[in-house]
């Protein structure tokens, strides 16, 4: 195992300090993943209720939850102490909890037993992860047959046109200047449009395949503003000593109070699934 990378601090430290927001603000994955995950698991053993699904980037555990009335045992993995701890703390007031835990692994070092796993995923996270040793441990804790998935919504949902003007303006302004500080500096970052090249180069799976699959939430302006302060590159400059003010959070609050209001309207999300079957 001496070969393997080392962590990415950067990355790592990207998601501190504000995951009570990403928890409240960030879209729950929709259930029909769960649903398509657990039948290409079953294949023709009809496997309805995996034996272990294995959340890799596992966060707030948005994505880890939504497996436990679904499958015997639930493992998240995701290496920052204050995403577990909100993780944990939503867990366990689940009915269905007991059958779900966190680990403080990295997504190439997991430490669990060599094809244990049904089922592995990655929300939101895999561009984040260095690929090679990633998808090699995946490999080496699924079983045979068992499903890779690893997926992305697209940014922002589908609303309002004009709010979704404001927020990929904001996310576009304060990228900038998110790098003429240096605050990006040793984060690595791989493109999500290249995954699915990326798994089946990688010669570990025998199948793969993207599909997309879409979810409907409710959200007015107060969860638009939410969700941008959600981003790891807008929290890292309020981090780094910028005000809301300087970065200018007060004139996004005010045109998403005139594009979008306060009551509640559907929110379309498309998820790109990046599937690869071992």
């Amino acid at each position: 195992m001496d070969d393997l990378p080392a962590p990415l601090p950067a990355n790592v430290e990207r998601f501190s300090g504000f995951a009570g927001r990403y928890d409240a603000y960030r879209p729950t994955p929709p259930a029909i993943i769960v649903d398509i995950l657990t039948q290409l698991a079953g294949g023709i053993q009809e496997v309805t209720r995996p034996k272990l699904v294995v959340d890799l980037g596992s966060g707030t555990g948005l994505s880890t939850r939504i497996w436990a009335e679904r499958a015997e045992a639930v493992v998240g993995i995701d290496p920052n102490p204050d995403m577990r701890t909100q993780a944990e703390a939503r867990t366990t007031v689940l009915a269905m909890s007991g059958n779900v835990r966190y680990q403080a692994r990295l997504a190439w070092e997991t430490g669990l037993p060599d094809g244990c796993a049904d089922i592995v995923t990655v929300s939101q996270a895999l561009h984040w992860m260095e690929p090679e040793p990633t998808f090699a441990e995946v490999a080496r804790i699924l079983r045979p047959g068992g499903v890779f998935a690893a997926y992305d919504c697209d940014w922002p949902p589908t609303m309002n046109w004009e709010a979704e003007v404001v927020f990929d303006t904001f996310m576009e302004h304060c990228d900038a200047i998110e790098r003429e500080r240096g605050l990006y500096r040793g984060v690595k970052e791989w493109r999500k449009d290249e995954h699915l090249g990326r798994i089946r180069a990688s010669g570990h799976f025998r199948y793969t395949e993207e599909i997309a699959v879409h979810h409907v939430e409710m959200g007015n302006a107060e969860r638009l503003v939410g969700l941008l302060l959600s981003q790891g590159g807008i929290a890292s400059l309020l981090k780094h000593g910028l005000s809301e003010e300087e970065i200018g959070v007060d004139s996004v609050r005010a045109k998403a109070k005139r594009t979008l209001g306060n009551e509640p309207a559907p929110w379309y999300w498309t998820y790109r699934v990046r599937l690869g079957i071992k």
